[in-house]
């Protein structure tokens, strides 16, 4: 094989994707342990082998350019598969190690994910774990993620996709709002009632409640004076559990105040819509021995979850 690439070349790579990182040529070089000087020259070296911009400067800041974000993913990749071929080789990674950054929404993360992480850590304790917790969806490659949990995800033929549950919905309110205004008895007695409202904070889309009605799927957009664009944990089911009205949300977060009575599920009739959550990570050559391990482990314990059809994988 004819080399392509020398040792000053590798270095200026590497440079690079700390500049985008960072965004900007002096935190790169803090980071680094190198002169901001070092990082532009590197910078221009690239350039001018590749015959682009990578980079579109002001005196203020720096940004990349269409064909720097580009080259930038292909990048970032290929020096993530060099670290891992080399801890392969040197047998570095007979034990799982590292960083594992996963981005996770809020409610799976409080609720499913964040009280395993301890147990998987006594497993594995070289592994750091980096955990974002939001209901956006990331740029693996830009931001550097390992892997991610999503409601409803999108095909994508660059990413694997694990199944893990359909989480199962539930219509709560507290006894006292009931007593005070009713319990529903059909989904149209929704109208009466004052309905906790779950809005994307991306689109600023409301979230239909899910129903089955005589064996047909049905979509409700619910009224009410209550309207929740973040956090459905601390918003809807806090509202809910202080009796401001009816939410409808994930069976696991609510099955402890169910059970007690604290909380009570209606429209029974109208029940059985769930929502599936599923794993992604890239499809690499090179998967990290700690996020197998994290893949595995998850699917290992999603079996106590319910309910989950064991034919899917």
């Amino acid at each position: 094989m004819k080399r392509q690439f020398d040792d000053i070349l590798l270095g200026s790579i590497e440079l690079f994707c700390l500049a985008a990182e960072e965004g900007g040529f002096t935190a790169a070089a803090q980071v680094a342990g190198v002169t901001p000087a070092a990082v532009s020259r590197s910078i221009g070296r690239l350039e001018a082998r590749l015959g682009v911009r990578l980079f579109s400067r002001t005196t203020r800041s720096i940004r990349l350019t269409e064909s720097g974000r580009s080259y930038y993913e292909e990048c970032r990749q290929a020096l993530t598969q060099l670290v891992e071929a080399e801890r392969s080789v040197m047998g570095q990674q007979q034990e799982p190690a590292g960083v594992l950054r996963i981005s996770i929404p809020t409610v799976y993360g409080h609720f499913r994910v964040l009280p395993l992480l301890p147990e998987f850590r006594r497993r594995y304790p070289q592994v750091k774990i980096e955990v974002h917790l939001s209901n956006r969806n990331i740029d693996f490659a830009a931001e550097g993620y390992d892997m991610a949990i999503r409601v409803r995800a999108q095909p994508d033929s660059t990413l694997i996709a694990r199944h893990l549950e359909d989480a199962a919905l539930v219509v709560i309110a507290t006894p006292d709002y009931l007593g005070r205004m009713g319990t529903p008895r059909t989904l149209e007695d929704l109208a009466r009632h004052e309905c906790i409202q779950f809005e994307l904070p991306s689109s600023g889309r409301r979230i239909a409640w899910l129903f089955n009605e005589q064996g047909r799927e049905r979509e409700v957009l619910a009224e009410g004076s209550y309207v929740i664009t973040d956090d459905v944990v601390m918003g809807g089911v806090t509202l809910a559990r202080h009796g401001a009205g009816l939410f409808q949300t994930y069976r696991f977060i609510v099955e402890k105040e169910l059970a007690e009575g604290s909380l009570v599920e209606v429209l029974q009739d109208y029940g059985g819509r769930s929502r599936p959550f599923t794993l992604l990570y890239p499809q690499n050559r090179h998967v990290p021995l700690r996020l197998r391990a994290f893949v595995d482990f998850l699917m290992e314990r999603r079996e106590g979850w319910r309910p989950a059809d064991p034919s899917i994988t």
